[in-house]
């Protein structure tokens, strides 16, 4: 494949913020068609794109023949579905994250990956960036030593939205999203520490409600375990005080410790017997293009892209494990 026609089934916030444009950024890529069931909202976003194509049936964009790879931005409950119509159709497809609302149906899509040999890729954009590929380099080269444990902590206050309880938004209705907000934020954080430690093997959680503003959990701690015998914890609360904002990963080794945001791109902290450093990496203006980029070379023919369905599949397993799914 030289040419790469995207053909979008879904064009919400993702597309229009973080993914969208850098689909046309890269050579030898364009978008040729975009998806959504309301007609008017879809032939806006191809109006104000510069889209040549829109439909409102997702098997009719897939069947489109200048269509020849597909993105799948919807809401969780219908990424599989939509991934393996695609795969089984010929067109290599790109996800947003997670891959799927269950480990099960991740399980499915990678199935029809292997039986097909179509590739399946899942939108981990976080794995590319500048900023955690840093937080990277600065691990690998030692700098923190033999690193003994890891700690995620994440806070923020409800959204306004939160308190529409006859009109939540599809992230806290758990058979649309597979959870409530841990379910849409902490897959970014499980990926990026199972790219720099291995696959966790062992997870557990305890979820709770304590604001009762939704039915999905709203308070979440875990433990868990990689491959390699590092352990690690976690804690997530969507119903914090403003004043206890919390965004950040801490990693903590035999000479130092370094810490880093997932979502505000803070400055990365490296504390060792040498001092303190802060250190400032920028992201592109469209945090999904280095990702992007290196799908479209694989699919071109020059290049290897990780970021696959087996690859963040291990993240909908802990998420499940530490929801007590099983």
């Amino acid at each position: 494949m030289k040419l790469i026609s995207w053909g979008f089934i879904g064009c919400g916030e993702v597309t229009e913020l973080k993914s969208g444009p850098a689909f046309n950024e890269v050579e030898g890529s364009h978008i040729e068609a975009v998806m959504c069931r309301t007609e008017r909202r879809v032939r806006s976003y191809a109006e104000r794109h510069g889209v040549k194509k829109w439909y409102t049936d997702a098997q009719r964009l897939i069947d489109d023949p200048d269509v020849n790879a597909i993105y799948v931005a919807t809401p969780p409950s219908s990424h599989a579905t939509y991934a393996i119509m695609a795969m089984r159709a010929g067109k290599p497809v790109y996800v947003e994250k997670p891959l799927a609302s269950s480990y099960e149906d991740c399980a499915r899509v990678n199935r029809v990956s292997v039986e097909t040999g179509v590739p399946c890729y899942v939108a981990y954009y976080r794995r590319y960036l500048p900023y955690f590929q840093r937080v990277k380099q600065i691990l690998e080269e030692g700098r923190i030593g033999n690193v003994t444990n890891v700690q995620v902590r994440f806070s923020v206050p409800p959204r306004e939205v939160d308190y529409h309880r006859d009109d939540l938004p599809w992230r806290l209705r758990p058979e649309i999203s597979g959870g409530g907000y841990f379910y849409d934020l902490a897959p970014h954080q499980l990926d990026l520490l199972q790219e720099f430690f291995g696959v966790i093997v062992k997870a557990h959680g305890y979820c709770t409600n304590r604001a009762h503003l939704y039915d999905a959990e709203d308070t979440v701690s875990a433990c868990f375990r990689f491959e390699n015998g590092l352990v690690g914890s976690g804690s997530w609360c969507f119903v914090g005080h403003q004043s206890a904002t919390e965004d950040r990963i801490e990693v903590v080794g035999e000479k130092g410790m370094i810490s880093f945001s997932v979502f505000d791109y803070k400055p990365i902290e490296l504390v060792t017997s040498e001092g303190r450093e802060s250190i400032v990496v920028e992201n592109p203006p469209y945090v999904q293009l280095p990702l992007i980029r290196s799908v479209i070379e694989n699919l071109q023919g020059f290049g290897v892209c990780t970021c696959n369905s087996v690859s963040a599949t291990p993240v909908n397993w802990v998420l499940d494990r530490v929801l007590g799914k099983f």
